[in-house]
């Protein structure tokens, strides 16, 4: 296993984007389709009407096509706040931690503990 951190732009691989929407998309069809009873048994279609299951698995087309390119777009507009300078600086803690504090402890620069963050109810 590699030593190396790696940057953001290994983070943000074209191929990884399009699999994790792809990955979202299957989720949302599989899930449409159970729940739109491709598991049982249909009922007797009337003449003309289309059969249940066939209107499944159009349904659940339609809504894993749009949650693919819903995933997109939003993944598309999350990379636009990623400032190009620090794309090839390499991760070494986590993006969404406080830069104030140190990585390995969490203390303050000057030595002081802070109070602790409010809790939720």
């Amino acid at each position: 296993m590699s030593e190396q951190n790696p940057t953001r732009r290994d983070l943000m691989r074209p191929a990884q984007l399009v699999g994790l929407a792809l990955i979202a998309a299957v989720f949302a069809g599989i899930v449409t389709l159970v729940s739109m009873g491709i598991l049982q048994d249909p009922r007797p279609v009337p003449e003309g009407a289309m059969h249940p299951h066939l209107r499944a698995w159009m349904v659940s087309g339609i809504v894993a096509g749009i949650t693919f390119i819903a995933t997109l777009v939003i993944i598309a507009l999350s990379l636009l706040a990623v400032d190009p300078a620090k794309a090839s600086k390499p991760v070494t803690r986590g993006l969404l931690l406080d830069p104030e504090t140190d990585a390995d402890g969490g203390d303050a620069p000057d030595g002081q503990d802070r109070p602790a963050p409010p809790r939720g109810h």
